[in-house]
């Protein structure tokens, strides 16, 4: 089986029991980024065989997951926070399993997310939204921020801390510099904030910061 495990997004006590208790039963848990999961695995005193898998990896290292599947391993798959298989390599590895072994079980432990939590605290009208994940770093930001500004529904993004103040800019200039906003910088951990206002008056906050820190959840009502 693989099981994909969503894990904390900062407070290590969101995880659920049943995430515990698969991340303790399972053959092998493959991660996103090693060094952090330990850390999570280490506060709860489970030892399982840990390897990484991220979107550097080799195509080897994922043939090395499909191998261990089709050994009749059982696997958890985890990213660094959240649920996997939204921004990072976990669809991937899914699409892989669904073509190459049709056998195999892909279960699904639900457990935190920052869009949920982002969309549970930003007062929607509506229960639709367009969720968008990362801007592009260079190449196809123009077509991004297009469909940003012609989705009829609120609008979530997530962004780094080097580059929120670029795209709050960027949706500034293209029209959206007074449509209102919730920013929440560093959902469930300790110095965790949320701001409510226009575009503009949150990139004026943030420019207000000596140094911004931590990953970012906008959205955008519409």
């Amino acid at each position: 089986m693989l099981y994909i495990v969503a894990t904390p997004i900062g407070n290590l006590k969101d995880i659920t029991f049943r995430a515990l208790d698969v991340l303790r039963d399972v053959d092998v848990i493959v991660a996103e980024d090693t060094r952090h999961t330990r850390k999570l695995l280490s506060h709860y005193d489970i030892h399982q065989r840990l390897i990484s898998l991220h979107e550097h990896s080799p195509r080897n290292a994922f043939n090395g997951v499909i191998h261990l599947l089709a050994e009749g391993k059982s696997i958890a798959y985890v990213v660094d926070a959240g649920t996997p298989g939204i921004a990072d390599p976990g669809a991937y590895l899914v699409s892989r399993v669904v073509q190459e072994l049709p056998e195999v079980s892909i279960i699904p432990i639900p457990g935190a997310s920052a869009i949920a939590a982002a969309i549970s605290i930003a007062g929607l009208k509506d229960s639709k939204f367009t969720f968008l994940g990362f801007p592009p770093v260079k190449k196809g930001r123009k077509a991004f921020f297009e469909e940003v500004v012609a989705s009829p529904y609120p609008v979530v993004i997530y962004e780094s801390p080097h580059r929120i103040l670029k795209t709050l800019s960027e949706l500034s200039d293209i029209g959206l510099s007074m449509f209102e906003a919730v920013l929440i910088k560093e959902i469930s951990k300790v110095y965790e904030t949320t701001l409510r206002m226009s575009i503009v008056s949150i990139k004026d906050s943030l420019e207000k910061e000596k140094k911004i820190k931590g990953e970012f959840t906008l959205v955008i009502h519409k």
